[in-house]
């Protein structure tokens, strides 16, 4: 018996959503091979310098629905995007400054979630010298992997059953209870979670975890904001109190940060 649909994925607005905005394809050169990345690109495509919305590593494009249907439909550029397969940070960088590449982009505001905000700061400091990121907005990010090292080792999900990894994530989730829209959003994760590979997934959870570090002398972005909800089950104060110092030790020269938190958003 199939499993129930998710609220979100029986609304109106989401139907609305995959009825009007097509899924992309866009592949790139990657060390002799092809990487093809998928993406919903909505709004006016004369705005050159676009916000992307970089996902969790249990997330998929669609799940920023909502914001690209709103921002988008008030004439802004909005991209989602899904990664390939890559299994190291400075792989995925590459391969994201090949994708901004094939369209058309030369500079980028970045919004990402957890794994998603911490590549959009590892994608700032690989490209501080031509200073692609305009702006971050990072939401439950983190700066150092070590916040999940209570995670299994990295090296050991490319053979990890999709099955264990799946078990892990949702692990993560709360138990508690939450407002009925959370647990609307959580819902449908969780069911775009089973969209994605056993390598994709291994893929995701290997960048999550294998050691590495922001460091915040190197990213140029003029301008950075933080959100982070109080009760978030992965991260805990220190992470989002070691990203509020990332921002105050490199915004000292004349851009800007906010720390976003709770109802400020």
């Amino acid at each position: 018996m199939p499993a129930a649909k998710s609220t979100f994925s029986t609304s109106k607005e989401y139907q609305s959503f995959r009825n009007s905005i097509a899924l992309k394809k866009e592949s790139v050169e990657h060390a002799g091979g092809i990487k093809t990345w998928s993406l919903y690109d909505y709004g006016p495509k004369a705005v050159r310098c676009p916000l992307v919305l970089l996902p969790p590593a249990t997330g998929t494009a669609d799940i920023y629905f909502k914001q690209l249907m709103s921002l988008g439909s008030a004439g802004f550029r909005v991209i989602s995007v899904d990664y390939p397969i890559y299994w190291s940070h400075d792989e995925w960088c590459i391969g994201f400054s090949k994708l901004l590449d094939a369209l058309g982009l030369d500079s980028v505001h970045l919004f990402g979630a957890s794994l998603g905000g911490f590549l959009a700061q590892k994608f700032a400091e690989h490209t501080k010298n031509s200073r692609r990121v305009q702006s971050l907005l990072l939401t439950n990010s983190f700066i150092d992997t070590n916040a999940f090292k209570h995670l299994p080792n990295s090296k050991l999900y490319k053979m990890m059953p999709g099955f264990v990894m799946k078990r892990l994530v949702l692990k993560s989730f709360p138990r508690s209870k939450v407002d009925a829209e959370v647990a609307n959003s959580i819902d449908f994760v969780i069911e775009r979670l089973d969209s994605i590979g056993r390598e994709h997934l291994a893929s995701r959870m290997t960048l999550n975890t294998m050691p590495a570090y922001v460091e915040p002398q190197t990213i140029n972005a003029q301008e950075m904001k933080v959100l982070a909800r109080h009760s978030h089950p992965i991260l805990g104060l220190s992470i989002r109190l070691d990203v509020r110092w990332m921002i105050s030790t490199r915004f000292t020269d004349g851009g800007c940060a906010d720390d976003i938190t709770g109802d400020d958003r």
